[in-house]
């Protein structure tokens, strides 16, 4: 189609949402794009585009889109749509291709023509923002069929793996956070490695992969000691190969003769299974072993051979929850190959085998402990095996065939009592055994290792057999069921007035001796200290609050301005404040041009205040009013006007409401007075500037009452409440 060869789709601009946001709970990237002269080309009117499409990703098929059934959207493509819904699906399904999580999209007006917002959920920013720019690629190579869309589709597939593999979490640890965040576990990435933190504030606990904040530097110490782990072992009654360190090839060999052959020889605190060589004969092999170990390590073990496979077995919490086994690698010769032809066609040819973390296998390659295989077998890798002569690789290669349900009950408990022993609660146990259904006694087997910082891969994508919940067992290990993995957080938003109520909630909680943090438009508060700010962004300031271990509350306050262009830093809250809306106070820049839109920025504080929680409400503000039909928790209204409809009929409910008058301030349920606090001088006859003191302490006591911050506590902090009014920068 000649007149489209000239047409383009420009980014204008994009923003990472970190939280939740108008636009959804979680994170997502808001990309605003001008389509130009494409508006006038939806896509029914582009001849021979569905059908590209379809050829292109039929994997869309999948995608429900308006009409809540497979092949929704594409229905839509061959009814006629435009490129920023086709945008939206193209980044989610080329994520989802290349094993990114991700399935919510949006696009909508962009409030001039040709202009168009395109929202994508996205926890890491430069991932999606790549995959989207892949799409933007990918569509016009489409529209305009000027390319080889398969293959563009194949590459941007292939470098987003990649991406992926670069700057999102691995997939040990990304299976922890899924299991956690499945449970509604928030979750904190702190670095752009693997060190992840579950839970927020005093509450939270740390994993580094499959390494929490509970192994200790002693245990993890003594698990990279195999000799020292075999002694502990030993002592404990744990079943361990016989052998020592040695000290030069000579040593290893008289080390040999000693413990008898065939031996074992491996670095002392090697890791991986590099320099590892088994089931060792004569003096040639085991000084050869030993040149390669020594280079792997500080010292080198020898120590008995034990006949049967290799196997991994993962402790969480003193519980067995997963087995993966051993394989040994064979190829068969056919008078034409070479050993090393025959490992790429025989063996790396197995689509299970890649470099990547999604591959359960490895590819093998010729080093120096095949090298020494082949040579036992009077072979090289450029030797020739005749027809079928089968020749030996590995005698054990990866341990990633499951066998879970296999294993014997009293393998498990002496493998968690070798975890124990070690002072690890999560551990990779690694024992050689021919049955692993057996006893180990029974069969001369051993335990070899004790692994902290197990990677879990192998049992989430074994070779064979079925994948096992390990990310589950961990998470429910750090925060067993029932347990209070939440602090509480006030977050608090309001065109007018947050500021002062933040102050003042959070000087009700400090009279509690609880340690509490603020984050508000004069700056961040650990307790009474005044924290230097290292960011402008109030999401930032609030973040760090909640990453603090001493942190036992938080309060949060929130401008509208941050709730539309960062999201909340807190995925939900245990009280949720909004004071007023500013039905002027729009954001047309950003495409926040009405009341509804406004709305929808700042329902977000409701949106996300749990089901256990409390909604904060100003009854005299129809469009808060609205909100409340979106609380999961419990709605208390505060109001100047005791005769409120909406009072009235919050009280006939047996709902909590807060009276403000000049001089004090009534809490009720339905008709029942529960107290009323006077409001001090001090306060009366001091104006704020940002709100006026009655309503500011209406909400701030409504705060703390959903708190359960006992009456006294606040009569007591209304009368010692000072604001130093000449210092608040924001409302």
């Amino acid at each position: 189609m000649p007149q489209l060869l000239d047409k383009n789709i420009e980014i204008l601009n994009h923003r990472h949402l970190r939280g939740p946001n108008l636009w959804s709970y979680n994170p997502a990237l808001e990309v605003l794009i001008d389509i130009g002269e494409l508006e006038d080309y939806p896509s029914d009117l582009i001849p021979g585009f569905y059908q590209r499409l379809c050829q292109c990703l039929p994997s869309l098929h999948e995608h429900r889109c308006s009409y809540g059934e497979p092949g929704g959207f594409l229905k839509r493509v061959e009814e006629g749509t435009w490129p920023g819904h086709i945008l939206e699906h193209l980044t989610i399904e080329l994520q989802n291709l290349a094993g990114i999580q991700g399935g919510f999209g949006r696009a909508r007006d962009g409030g001039r023509r040709g202009v168009y917002k395109v929202i994508v959920s996205a926890t890491e920013e430069a991932v999606t923002l790549q995959a989207f720019k892949y799409a933007r690629d990918l569509l016009l190579t489409l529209i305009k069929d000027n390319g080889d869309a398969l293959a563009l589709k194949n590459q941007i597939v292939e470098d987003l793996r990649e991406l992926s593999d670069d700057l999102c979490l691995g997939p040990s640890t990304a299976c922890i956070v899924n299991a956690a965040t499945a449970r509604e576990i928030p979750y904190i990435r702190l670095s752009s490695g693997n060190l992840v933190q579950l839970g927020y504030g005093s509450k939270q606990r740390r994993i580094w992969t499959a390494e929490t904040d509970h192994t200790s530097a002693i245990a993890e110490t003594i698990s990279r000691d195999k000799d020292l782990t075999k002694s502990l072992l030993a002592s404990a009654g744990v079943p361990t190969p016989e052998g020592r360190t040695v000290s030069s090839p000579d040593d290893a060999w008289e080390a040999a003769q000693d413990i008898g052959l065939p031996v074992v020889v491996k670095p002392i605190d090697g890791n991986h299974g590099r320099g590892v060589f088994i089931n060792l004969y004569t003096q040639q092999e085991i000084e050869a072993a030993y040149a390669v170990a020594i280079n792997e390590g500080s010292e080198v073990l020898v120590e008995r051979h034990i006949i049967g496979d290799e196997h991994r077995l993962l402790v969480v919490g003193n519980k067995v929850v997963a087995a993966a086994k051993g394989e040994t690698v064979w190829v068969t010769g056919d008078g034409k190959h070479t050993v090393l032809e025959l490992i790429q066609i025989q063996i790396n040819s197995d689509p299970r085998r890649g470099t990547s973390e999604e591959h359960p296998l490895n590819p093998v390659r010729i080093d120096s402990a095949v090298e020494l295989e082949l040579a036992r077998q009077k072979l090289s890798a450029s030797s020739i095996p005749g027809v079928d002569h089968k020749v030996l690789i590995q005698s054990n290669g990866n341990v990633a065939f499951d066998v879970t349900d296999l294993v014997h009950p009293e393998v498990a408990s002496q493998v968690a009592l070798a975890a124990r022993v070690v002072g690890l609660e999560i551990a990779g146990v690694d024992l050689v055994a021919q049955d692993i259904s057996k006893p180990l006694e029974s069969q001369n087997a051993a335990i070899v290792e004790v692994n902290a910082g197990p990677g879990l891969l192998m049992h989430l994508k074994p070779a064979s057999g079925k994948p096992q919940p390990v990310g589950e067992a961990i998470a429910n290990h750090l925060f067993p069921p029932g347990y209070d993995f939440r602090i509480p957080i006030v977050g608090i938003s309001g065109s007018t007035g947050r500021t002062i109520v933040a102050e003042m909630v959070t000087h009700f909680i400090r009279l509690t001796n609880l340690h509490v943090a603020l984050s508000s438009s004069k700056g961040l508060y650990f307790g009474s200290r005044a924290i230097k700010r290292n960011s402008p962004s109030a999401w930032e300031n609030a973040r760090r609050a909640l990453q603090n271990r001493a942190i036992e509350i938080a309060v949060v306050e929130n401008d509208n301005s941050s709730l539309l262009l960062e999201g909340l830093a807190y995925d939900q809250c245990q009280v949720g404040v909004v004071l007023n809306i500013d039905p002027l106070g729009l954001f047309p820049e950003h495409n926040i041009a009405d009341e509804d839109q406004l709305f929808n920025v700042v329902r977000t504080q409701v949106d996300v205040a749990l089901p256990s929680g409390a909604c904060i409400l100003n009854a005299d503000d129809p469009m808060i009013v609205k909100m409340s039909e979106l609380s999961k928790g419990e709605v208390i209204y505060f109001s100047e006007d005791p005769n409120s409809s909406i009072v009235v009929e919050h009280q006939a409910k047996n709902g909590r409401v807060i009276i403000a008058s000049r001089d004090r301030i009534i809490l009720k349920i339905g008709a029942m007075e529960k107290t009323t606090i006077p409001i001090p001088l001090s306060l009366k006859d001091r104006p704020f500037p940002e709100w006026e003191a009655h309503l500011a302490l209406a909400a701030a006591i409504g705060s703390a009452w959903a708190l359960e911050i006992p009456f006294n506590v606040i009569e007591a902090g209304v009368e010692t409440f000072v604001s130093d009014t000449n210092t608040v920068t924001g409302a």
